[in-house]
């Protein structure tokens, strides 16, 4: 197959990819007697037609950004980290123990704590079958998805059994004190002036945005993320340069589970203000399709997860003022995920002999 230019690679192949999934989007409208036309502008405009659209489209990114990088940081050491989803669920339980165990004077305070609760008790999750991966040649892919099915049912039976409240009737921890609430974007100076009414977008976005930079740092400019891309390159080659498999494969997961625990950071303790079940509202998962559209690289993921943000966003809307079913959006996310993960050679494959053409031409 023709090697592809970086850039045809890094945006060509995903907007295709993209194109595709929306053209059958579009088909599967039509045949359920909808209007694709409608539903693109009731998309558009309720996800990035005013200020209030956009902050849901940020809220929603901001969550898929954390996810996202977790499964990059673990791709690239040749692990596929399916346990986004539990280690979110278990950094909200993180967050809830921090917040809940002082009378937080300031948000500033409290935000710090949070991170450390979120990155610990996500890691900690990843831990074990990091360790599985590592030590036993377990298979990364089926420990991590088990370990979703055991994290729900643990938050479920904390939040019946032991952190509710006497006589609340909900499964729910108590809401955290005012001096955990993170400011939203209408509460910020400067934003606030675009942002006039209230959004559940906070401060949570900027800590998203510094997190892909240190991933970056990480995988480019460290020692460590060095071992961890060649490992993941070639584990062969990675041994015999006197690489650590048990190492790198413990890093990789760790970094990775922590990335998805902060995740709750931006759930539970930016708008939710407590631990509820589900708290990661399938971000996990959905991290796995920013990973895949992004390419695997912080500056992708970002791009990506605000894309995966307007499509959670404006499929709400979409669900909400036409008739058009709200699964509509979970057709669309499955398809780029498809065009972007299953289905990525066969879109090089339909690009590649343009670029053979011009190599030839420009051979003459």
């Amino acid at each position: 197959m023709t090697k592809l230019p970086k850039w045809a690679d890094m945006v060509l192949v995903p907007v295709i990819s993209l194109l595709l999934a929306a053209a059958i989007s579009a088909v599967v409208i039509l045949l359920i007697g909808g209007d694709p036309v409608e539903a693109v502008k009731v998309m558009v405009d309720g996800a990035l037609g005013s200020p209030y659209g956009w902050g849901y489209t940020l809220y929603y990114a901001t969550s898929f950004i954390f996810t996202g990088l977790g499964v990059t940081v673990a791709y690239h050491a040749g692990q596929f980290n399916i346990g986004g989803e539990g280690q979110a669920q278990i950094g909200g339980l993180g967050v809830a123990l921090v917040c809940l165990a002082f009378p937080w004077p300031a948000w500033w305070m409290a935000l710090p704590a949070a991170i450390v609760g979120a990155a610990v008790f996500g890691a900690a999750w990843a831990a074990v079958p990091a360790w599985l991966a590592a030590k036993r040649g377990s298979h990364i892919v089926i420990t991590t998805i088990m370990f979703n099915y055991i994290a729900a049912a643990l938050i479920v039976w904390l939040l019946v059994e032991v952190m509710r409240p006497t006589g609340q009737m909900d499964p729910a921890t108590a809401r955290f004190g005012a001096g955990t609430t993170l400011p939203g974007f209408h509460q910020i100076p400067g934003l606030d002036l675009i942002f006039t009414r209230k959004v559940p977008a906070n401060v949570t976005f900027f800590v998203a945005i510094l997190a892909c930079f240190a991933v970056w740092l990480l995988l480019w400019r460290s020692r460590l993320g060095y071992q961890i891309r060649a490992f993941g390159h070639s584990e062969s080659a990675a041994r015999y340069a006197g690489i650590s498999s048990t190492k790198v494969i413990m890093a990789a997961m760790l970094i990775s589970g922590a990335l998805c625990g902060m995740m709750s950071i931006n759930n539970v303790m930016g708008e939710a203000g407590r631990l509820l079940q589900n708290s990661s509202e399938g971000a996990g998962f959905i991290g796995i399709a920013v990973a895949l559209m992004g390419r695997n690289h912080p500056l992708g993921v970002f791009l990506a997860a605000l894309l995966f943000g307007f499509l959670y966003q404006g499929g709400a809307e979409m669900g909400l003022w036409t008739n058009i079913p709200i699964e509509l959006r979970l057709l669309l996310q499955g398809l780029v995920i498809l065009f972007t993960g299953a289905l990525d050679n066969m879109v090089r494959m339909m690009v590649a002999p343009f670029f053979r053409t011009r190599a030839s031409a420009g051979a003459r």
